[in-house]
């Protein structure tokens, strides 16, 4: 699939005189776009409370619930796991967040590790993955191949396996037991996808956690 036919790559019919307008009417515009996202994450309530029951019954059973992501999705995936002890007093390892590139990503870009499918299995592996986990791939475009390897591999153990995307018809939707697709269509600077993707995958994390 190209990345030009993304929904989240397309140009916004809505922002494309962004560069004329005031700081007013730029905020303005954004906080239009913002509006829509919790909308799109409403659609997708019964696929997100397919993924909770996942989860929580993993949880009850002595499993782990583990987000894997790259880039701001993997940023988003690590908040999320290590926002869980101080908010809700769980156990650090209860929870887990991965993003390609390791601690090294979370501050500063790391060239290939979204394209490393090799090392995504060998994280896995590290971590213990087992199939009493739920893993949860997180990614905009729904090809990442880190991500998507990641979850291929939790399948092959048999562990139930999730997905945050914002593409229809993504391979990661095929992939996950439990697909959550979320759709708030162009991105207000074209191809940004932490906006109004990134701000998507927020919401449905804080549901999820």
């Amino acid at each position: 699939m190209e990345l030009t036919k993304l929904v989240t790559e397309q140009r916004n019919p809505h922002t494309l005189d962004i560069d004329e307008l005031s700081t007013l009417e730029i905020l303005s515009r954004i906080n239009e776009e913002d509006s829509r996202v919790p909308a799109a994450v409403e659609l997708a309530i019964y696929q997100i409370a397919a993924l909770v029951d996942a989860a929580t019954e993993a949880l009850a059973n002595g499993g782990r619930l583990i987000y894997v992501g790259a880039g701001t999705s993997g940023r988003l995936g690590v908040l999320d796991a290590s926002e869980c002890p101080p908010t809700f007093g769980t156990d650090p390892r209860q929870i887990v967040g991965v993003i390609a590139g390791g601690e090294m990503a979370l501050r500063h870009p790391t060239e290939g590790a979204e394209d490393d499918e090799g090392q995504a299995t060998r994280d896995m592996q590290a971590l213990g993955l087992s199939d009493a986990d739920v893993l949860v791939g997180i990614a905009a475009s729904g090809r990442t191949p880190y991500t998507l390897a990641a979850m291929r591999y939790a399948r092959q153990i048999d562990a139930k396996v999730g997905c945050i995307v914002n593409n229809p018809g993504s391979e990661m939707e095929k992939v996950a037991h439990y697909p959550i697709v979320v759709l708030c269509g162009p991105e207000v600077i074209t191809g940004s996808t932490r906006m109004k993707a990134g701000t998507a995958q927020k919401l449905v994390l804080n549901m999820i956690s």
